[in-house]
């Protein structure tokens, strides 16, 4: 169940409350009784872990693999046919 941040504009009190997503919001502030009551909007707290793409790729701040450089191709562009069906107006060869 996410956990829902308010606070209260007539009297300043704030709070996290733990709700269902189906729940309604809530209205009354439980300190002052008002029915200003207003729901915030808060960062999400969450955490990947596990071996996923995010944790090779990108966890450690590395720089991820360059691609070949179009130097170190045996093909220049020039020698190349176009790919079946793009006619030569794109950048395929």
């Amino acid at each position: 169940m996410p956990i829902y941040e308010y606070r209260c504009p007539n009297c300043g009190f704030q709070k996290e409350h733990l709700q269902k997503m189906s729940d309604d919001p809530l209205t009354t502030c439980p300190s002052c009784g008002a029915s200003s009551y207003a729901k915030l909007l808060s960062a999400a707290g969450f955490q990947l872990k596990g071996s996923g793409w995010y944790a090779t790729d990108f966890k450690g701040g590395g720089t991820p693999a360059a691609p070949a450089s179009p130097a170190s191709s045996t093909a220049t562009s020039s020698d190349a046919s176009p790919a079946a069906g793009c006619g030569g107006g794109c950048a395929c060869h």
